[in-house]
């Protein structure tokens, strides 16, 4: 069996997929891409067991077959490789491949693709669609906020909470939750399921941030991702999502309100002189005006800064995180941000000061003892 197909788009397909292939994998069958030909079409899939990702391309062929072909090596010759019409020769015997190109010859040894592991089919699942961009902003910002604790499974991924007209995303780690919600999403029904964070981390490296159309279907224990030629399948988490509902403070009645930019870099010029295992920055609000403190009491460091802000409610000392901090500020747009406070034990709230169309993205997180 023979098949030819450009170096440079065969690249750029397979470094959308082989994210998938772990390192250190159980079955050697796993470290290889599985290439099926049909006529004129080439579909490469890779899998580590719980996540399937597969992409599509034309290349010239005459007959059908199937062949798993090693990932590391053909991926790191076809780096090297300039753009040109690469020839495979498969030998469906033996499993050799052998690869031509302008001026080479590469042989490398292939496996029988009827160990390679079969995919979930997609039975019984619902199905919606979705702009591409709607996904990938949704996973951006909530993925950070995932925890990795693998003791609590339910932690570790995305939880997607479906209603007849929009789409619910939530993450937390216990320290923070994101919620972010797309309005003008029409789904079938209401349903809930979380996603794990790896294929949520491939998707959001391998979609487009455009409006074309994404189609979602999932079952009760498998979730699918299609996009022009390629497809994502992965298994669905099989665990109960905490009630993030009662840990959203109903009432936060004094409000911050700062340039996002100015609070991001302070924060990061103040964090450097906190402590490493907790990262506490004190915020102490008086008036118009807050002062941001940090210390290492071990090594003796120390950091201070004064910014101005708008704010309304009592002066306050309150800690948090400022790793945390910095990567809620990252996921929120806009030039400024509104922290909601109550007392120095509750829960912040932070927020875009401007609401985006059809989004809304509410940020907690819950604040440190104050070291005094």
């Amino acid at each position: 069996m023979k098949f030819i197909v450009s170096s440079s788009t065969l690249l750029k397909q397979l470094q959308q997929i082989s994210g998938v292939i772990n390192s250190n994998t159980v079955l050697p069958i796993l470290e290889d891409f599985l290439f099926l030909i049909d006529k004129n079409e080439l579909t490469v899939v890779a899998t580590d067991l719980e996540t399937v990702m597969k992409v599509k391309l034309e290349v010239e062929a005459k007959e059908t077959g199937r062949i798993c072909i090693p990932a590391k090596i053909l991926m790191d010759s076809l780096k090297n490789l300039p753009d040109q019409p690469l020839t495979f020769h498969i030998d469906l015997n033996s499993y050799a491949v052998e690869i031509t190109s302008d001026n080479g010859k590469y042989k490398v040894m292939g496996e029988n693709p009827e160990n390679f592991p079969k995919e979930p089919t997609a039975d019984d699942t619902t199905s919606f669609t979705l702009p591409s961009t709607a996904l990938v902003t949704a996973i951006n910002k909530t993925l950070f906020a995932v925890s990795n604790d693998d003791l609590r499974p339910a932690m570790t991924g995305v939880f997607f909470e479906l209603t007849v007209n929009s789409l619910t995303f939530v993450a937390t780690d216990a320290h923070r939750l994101v919620k972010y919600v797309r309005t003008g999403i029409e789904c079938p029904k209401a349903e809930t399921f979380i996603v794990p964070k790896k294929p949520l981390n491939l998707l959001k490296s391998s979609l487009p941030d455009n409006e074309s159309e994404l189609k979602i279907s999932y079952s009760q224990n498998h979730f699918f991702v299609s996009h022009d030629g390629s497809q994502m399948i992965c298994r669905l988490i099989d665990a109960r999502f905490p009630d993030y509902k009662v840990v959203i403070p109903k009432d936060n009645p004094y409000r911050l309100t700062l340039v996002k930019s100015d609070f991001q870099n302070a924060l990061k010029r103040i964090s450097v002189f906190s402590n490493k295992s907790t990262n506490q920055v004190a915020l102490n609000i008086t008036g118009s005006e807050l002062q941001l403190s940090a210390q290492d009491v071990d090594f003796s460091f120390e950091g201070n800064e004064r910014m101005n802000c708008q704010y309304t409610g009592e002066d306050m000392q309150i800690a948090f995180n400022a790793k945390f901090l910095i990567e809620m500020l990252n996921a929120a747009e806009g030039d400024e941000i509104t922290i909601e406070l109550s007392t120095p034990t509750k829960a912040g709230i932070l927020r875009p000061s401007e609401k985006e169309e059809n989004e809304d993205l509410l940020m907690l997180v819950m604040p440190l003892m104050l070291n005094n």
